[in-house]
C-alpha cells in the first residue's frame, strides 16, 4: 500500500489500542496489542508519518534507529547483586535500565503525557548479538527484564532484503505476534505531502514529467544508484535556502542528495531550464495579468515539456501564495480568539489587564512546545500571534489604556491586521483569475488545462483557499474535469461488461 494508506492503518490501530472502557482499562488488553511492523524501501517516509501520527493523536514519540545501538545500550549494563533463595545467598546478575526504556520515562516526565509510540527503525538489520533481544522485544514488549510502559505502542520499521544486505528474516513465531504493514513509494501520494510541506515547485514540476525518477534504486557495477523521497525533500530545502543566499545548485550539488548520476544530471539541467522559463515567460507578469501576445505565441509552439514546465511555474507560485494566505488566516483567526477571550474577561472583571491574556497565551504556547505537540506551521502561527499580542500590550502601555478603552483600541489594531489579510486574499484571488485567463488564451480546453486544475485539486492550501474565497473558472473547469473522468470510467466499465458477454 502507499504511505498515506499506511499512515491511516497505523493511526487507526493506535486509536484502537488506546481506547479505554468504562473502568479505565484498555479495550484491547496490552498483551493483545500487537506491535506494528512497517516494511518498506528506505527514504519513503516511514519515520515522518510516525511524527505526524504522534502529533495528530496527541501522544509522545520516542524514536530510535536500532542499528546505532549495542546490546548494552538496548538492554542495559550487567551488575552483580546478592539475593537469598531459601537459606542460601547467591550472586545474581541484574541489568541497569535500558537506555531506550529510560528515554520513554524521560519523555513522559518532560511532556506530562503518559501515552506514546516507541518507534524502532531498521529493526531487521541489527547485529547478531542484538537480534535475540529484538525478537524478545517484539514478542514480549521488553528490553531485557524491563517492560515497555503501559500505554506505549510499539511500532517498528524495516527494509525488505532487496534494499539491504544485512537484513534478517523474522521467524513465523515472531511474525504471528505482530501487525505487518507493507508500504511502497507512490509519487501521487507524495505530491500531496509535497505541496503541504512546501517542497520546491521545480522538484514537483520535474517529477510530474519524470515520475519514474521519483524513487529508484539500482545495483550496478559501480555500486548502488538511488533516488528517494527523502533525498528529494532534503534537496528541496537546500534549493530554497540557496535561492535566499543567491547561490546556484548545479549537478554536483544535486548528486550529493540524488545519488543516481543520470537522474541528478537530468534534474540539474531541468532546474536551469526552469529558471530560464521563469524569466522568459515572466511569471510575475502573468499573475499580474500583464502577459503579451508574443508570450502566448511562443508558448503555442513550445515543446510539450516546456509547456508543462510553465504550468508547473504557475502552480508552484500560486502554491506559495496559498500557503502564505493559509498561515495569515490561521494567525488572524487565533488573534481574534485571544481578543474575544479578553473581552469576556472584561465583562466578568472590568479591571482586568490585557497583560493577563498575553501571559496566558505565552504559557499555552510554551506548554505545547514542551509537550512537542506542535508542527512547524503551527509553531510559526503561535509565534506570530504571540509577537503581535506583545506588540499590542506594549502599545496599550504607551497609550496608558486599560479596561474598555484598551478593548476599543485592540479592536482598531485588529482591524488593521484583518485588512492586511483581506488585501492579501484579494491579490491572490486576482492572480488566480489571471492565471486561468493566461491558461485559456495559451492552451484553451487542453491537456495543459487539465494538469493545471488537477494540481490545484492536489494542493491542500489551494483547496482551502478556493473553498473559502471561490473562483468561477476553477469551478467550471473542475466540473468538466470530473465529468470527463466519470465518462471515461463509465466507458471502461461498459467495455468490461461487453467482454464478459
Amino acid at each position: 500500500m502507499d504511505i498515506k494508506r499506511a499512515k491511516k492503518e497505523i493511526q487507526d490501530a493506535i486509536e484502537a489500542y488506546l481506547l479505554k472502557d468504562i473502568y479505565g482499562e484498555y479495550q484491547i488488553p496490552v498483551i493483545r496489542q500487537r506491535p506494528i511492523l512497517l516494511m518498506g524501501p528506505p527514504g519513503v517516509g516511514k519515520t515522518q508519518i510516525m511524527e505526524q501520527i504522534a502529533k495528530e493523536c496527541g501522544i509522545n514519540l520516542v524514536a530510535y534507529t536500532i542499528t546505532h545501538h549495542t546490546r548494552q545500550s538496548a538492554v542495559g549494563l550487567p551488575f552483580i547483586r546478592e539475593k537469598i533463595y531459601g537459606t542460601q545467598t547467591y550472586s545474581v546478575t541484574e541489568y541497569t535500565m535500558s537506555e531506550i526504556i529510560a528515554s520513554v520515562y524521560e519523555k513522559m516526565e518532560r511532556t506530562g503525557i503518559r501515552e506514546g509510540i516507541l518507534f524502532i527503525d531498521e529493526i531487521n538489520c541489527v547485529s547478531e548479538t542484538l537480534a535475540p533481544m529484538m525478537l524478545q522485544f517484539l514478542q514480549c514488549k521488553t528490553f531485557g527484564n524491563q517492560q515497555v510502559p503501559e500505554g506505549w505502542i510499539i511500532v517498528a520499521a524495516g527494509n525488505p532484503p532487496e534494499y539491504n544486505k544485512s537484513v534478517r528474516e523474522f521467524d513465523v513465531v515472531t511474525l504471528d505476534r505482530i501487525k505487518r504493514i507493507d508500504v511502497e513509494a507512490d509519487f501521487t501520494v507524495w505530491k500531496e505531502y509535497a505541496y503541504k510541506v512546501g517542497i520546491h515547485p521545480a522538484i514537483i514540476a520535474y517529477l510530474e514529467l519524470r515520475k519514474d525518477h521519483f524513487y529508484r534504486i539500482e545495483n550496478t557495477v559501480d555500486g548502488k544508484l538511488f533516488a528517494t523521497a527523502r533525498g528529494w525533500e532534503d534537496l528541496s530545502r537546500l534549493i530554497i535556502t540557496y535561492e535566499l543566499l543567491g547561490k546556484k545548485v548545479d549537478r554536483e550539488v544535486v548528486h550529493q542528495y540524488i545519488q543516481h548520476w543520470k537522474i541528478a544530471k537530468d534534474f540539474a539541467n531541468y532546474l536551469e531550464l526552469y529558471e530560464k522559463y521563469k524569466k522568459d515567460y515572466g511569471l510575475e507578469r502573468i499573475l499580474a495579468g500583464e502577459f503579451t501576445a508574443d508570450t502566448l505565441e511562443k508558448l503555442k509552439f513550445a515543446a510539450f515539456d516546456e509547456r508543462l514546465s510553465v504550468v508547473g511555474l504557475l502552480t508552484g507560485k500560486l502554491g506559495e501564495w496559498f500557503r502564505t494566505a493559509w498561515l495569515t488566516d490561521q494567525c488572524v483567526t487565533e488573534l481574534f480568539g485571544q481578543l474575544k477571550h479578553f473581552q469576556k474577561l472584561l465583562e466578568e472583571h472590568p479591571d482586568s489587564d490585557f497583560a493577563q491574556t498575553v501571559r496566558k497565551a505565552e504559557a499555552a504556547y510554551d506548554a505545547k512546545r514542551k509537550a512537542e505537540q506542535m508542527g512547524h506551521l503551527e509553531d510559526q502561527t503561535a509565534k506570530r500571534v504571540t509577537q503581535i499580542l506583545e506588540q499590542y500590550e506594549l502599545r496599550l502601555k504607551e497609550e496608558h489604556r486599560t479596561g474598555m478603552a484598551a478593548m476599543e483600541r485592540l479592536k482598531e489594531l485588529f482591524a488593521v491586521e484583518n485588512e492586511k489579510r483581506e488585501k492579501e486574499i484579494a491579490r491572490i484571488s486576482e492572480g488566480l483569475l489571471h492565471a486561468f485567463d493566461f491558461m485559456e488564451q495559451a492552451f484553451g480546453d487542453s491537456q495543459e488545462m487539465v494538469v493545471f486544475v488537477t494540481e490545484l485539486n492536489t494542493n491542500y492550501y489551494s483547496i482551502q483557499f478556493i473553498q473559502a474565497n471561490g473562483c468561477d473558472p476553477y469551478y467550471r473547469y473542475n466540473k468538466e474535469l470530473i465529468f470527463g473522468e466519470t465518462r471515461e470510467q463509465l466507458l471502461r466499465e461498459m467495455d468490461e461488461i461487453e467482454k464478459t458477454l
